[in-house]
């Protein structure tokens, strides 16, 4: 109850359309239940003799209105003394005729409010999803880099999109259909007792066993949902992993060995959802059947009671009609826990991750800087990953001056990547910490923190739109000489000029419509814009030729102008000239010096030198 609760809380900013539909759908079910009651002048119309008329008699005779019965039921007596006249004209025929012209009126009332209420509760439905949506992507985005590399893609967009959907069903075809379909099992239900309260009571007591049957197959439902979309969150993750890596794929030829892992992961999803539909679609023919039953109960007694004259036919098709109309908004109610139990498993995984904290967060006294002045402080860190006991970096402990150019450099696994993690705060330090200017980095604002910093990887992420935005990453109103110069200076202007839209032409998911040196020199163009203080430079040359790399090199030592740099790389030809080079190794610094220093001294930094200069 609590999870649904929580679901239901995203409705409250929609109170103003919700509470307009619930007005609609309360003169919906009051106009469904005025239809019914219908029933008993048409019964009064056609099956009983007006006064002045005989069975063969004319159909032109008059009719007194005064002397009638009134036609109608549950009205006050001035309504029907208005209705009465309306209705009641000079003969049976004419009565007939105003009769059925006030029918079509009444439908046509009942089906304007059905309209505006469905209307109303799609406007609050979509805009729940949306603002849950909305919510868990933003929440994406605080997690922790750590999260991310616990998790599988796939499973975290289905997340997004399948649960996100089912949840739909819980809110749409849950909430919205219980307030519709719960007023006119009201109304119908009033009918039902004004009609005949011993027929009703009769009815209800085979309400019980049912609501105990429909309950148990509730459970079942929602236990082999939580299974589906599990299965639905794996074969999403097969696809996404497929699509990502189809070069791999392609060269090692195994696309029999994902087409079976795919079809494998299809079939386990096929099989929990054939499940699931076979337990929950007994619930509404099992509803229907006992729905049946009773009336065949009740038929009995009614005609019994109408033979011995203690039952009005009229009321007694008032109860039929009335009864009968119940069983559908019942029924429905009842297929409704199948999607609201759906929806519930689908949400309790959402505020999983919704509950999931960030554990890199702002400082409540956290403050704003906007350059480097003095210096960084790497004071005895040390770091490891949650899920690991072993530390990653041990007492690491440096000094970088504003305008220095910093190497990282050691073996693989020796913490090089790990530590520049730090800088921008992707992780916190298990232990020590890094200062900027005098402050601890945990004590700035982590947006003005990032924003002092430009970060070029091996791996470039490039995003599936134009050239000009990937360099303009997230400025919409970027001057067309900001965007050229920033390309300029990358080396990157004139290849982008060669493309058939230039600027405006896509590169393709992750750019692969390119090259891997333009990938290489668009993300440098991309730093270049940002225009940070502190740039981290990632490996960024390691996986090009001896052509891109000269030009991205080039562009590298363009962009180290005037900035406070850190460079990783195997490539010790790229960094000779670092004012200061740190030997990691192990996860401990083991050397630090500049490479003239560094190479005249027996250590790892010589070895690897030699190793890479050894013809």
């Amino acid at each position: 109850m609590k999870l649904y609760l929580r679901l239901l809380s995203f409705l409250k900013p929609h109170l103003k359309h919700l509470i307009l539909a619930m007005i609609f759908m309360v003169l919906f079910a009051g106009m469904s239940g005025f239809s019914v009651t219908m029933v008993v002048p048409l019964t009064k119309i056609i099956f009983s003799e007006q006064k002045g008329i005989t069975q063969d008699a004319s159909v032109d005779e008059e009719i007194s209105p005064e002397d009638e019965e009134s036609l109608v039921v549950l009205l006050p007596k001035v309504l029907k003394e208005k209705f009465n006249q309306l209705i009641l004209g000079k003969t049976r025929l004419e009565t007939l005729g105003r009769f059925c012209m006030l029918v079509f009126l009444i439908f046509l009332i009942k089906n304007l409010f059905w309209y505006g209420q469905s209307f109303l509760i799609v406007r609050v439905e979509q805009g729940v999803i949306m603002d849950l949506r909305n919510k868990l992507y933003g929440h994406f985005h605080l997690l922790p880099l750590e999260y991310f590399h616990g998790q599988k893609t796939g499973v975290l967009i289905s997340r997004i999109t399948n649960d996100i959907t089912l949840v739909r069903g819980a809110v749409a075809n849950g909430f919205a259909q219980v307030l519709r379909q719960g007023f006119l099992a009201l109304v119908y239900l009033f009918l039902v007792f004004w009609a005949s309260w011993k027929l009703a009571l009769i009815a209800f007591l085979l309400f019980p066993p049912a609501t105990l049957i429909i309950g148990k197959f509730g459970q079942k439902v929602r236990r082999s949902s939580v299974l589906t979309q599990e299965k639905m969150g794996h074969m999403t993750s097969v696809l996404q992993e497929t699509i990502s890596g189809i070069r791999v794929v392609k060269a090692f030829v195994m696309e029999r060995f994902e087409i079976k892992k795919f079809t494998d992961a299809a079939r386990d999803y096929f099989k929990t959802m054939v499940k699931l539909t076979r337990i929950g679609s007994l619930g509404p023919p099992l509803t229907e059947i006992l729905g049946v039953f009773a009336a065949v109960l009740l038929l009995w007694f009614a005609g019994r009671d109408i033979v011995t004259g203690n039952l009005d036919p009229g009321r007694f098709f008032l109860f039929l009609f009335a009864m009968l109309s119940l069983m559908q908004p019942v029924r429905t109610l009842s297929h409704l826990n199948i999607d609201i139990q759906q929806g519930l498993a689908a949400a309790k995984r959402i505020f999983e991750v919704l509950d999931t904290e960030p554990k890199t967060k702002n400082d409540p006294e956290a403050i704003g800087i906007n350059s480097l002045k003095d210096k960084i402080i790497f004071q005895n860190i040390s770091f490891s990953y949650d899920s690991s006991d072993k530390e990653v970096l041990s007492d690491v402990g440096f000094d970088v001056k504003a305008g220095e150019i910093v190497a990282l450099v050691g073996p693989s696994g020796a913490g090089k990547s790990t530590l520049m993690d730090l800088l921008p705060r992707f992780y916190d330090p298990t232990s020590g910490e890094i200062r900027i200017d005098g402050i601890n980095a945990k004590k700035i604002d982590l947006r003005s923190l990032r924003n002092l910093m430009g970060i070029v990887t091996q791996e470039t992420i490039l995003f599936n739109d134009t050239v000009w935005n990937n360099i303009a990453y997230g400025h919409d109103h970027a001057s067309k000489e900001e965007v050229e110069s920033a390309a300029k200076a990358a080396n990157a202007h004139q290849f982008i000029m060669d493309m058939p839209q230039k600027y405006r032409t896509i590169i393709g998911d992750r750019g692969v419509k390119i090259s891997g040196g333009e990938r290489q020199r668009l993300a440098i163009a991309r730093a270049l814009f940002k225009n940070p203080p502190i740039l981290i430079f990632d490996e960024a040359t390691s996986s090009l030729d001896t052509e891109s790399e000269a030009l991205v090199q080039e562009a590298i030592d363009r962009l180290m102008k005037g900035r406070t740099v850190f460079v990783i790389a195997h490539r010790l030809s790229t960094i000779q000239n670092a004012d200061k080079i740190v030997v990691l190794d192990d996860g401990k610094i083991v050397q630090m010096g500049n490479h003239k220093t560094l190479i005249q001294q027996e250590g790892l930094y010589k070895r690897l030198y030699e190793m890479q200069f050894k013809i």
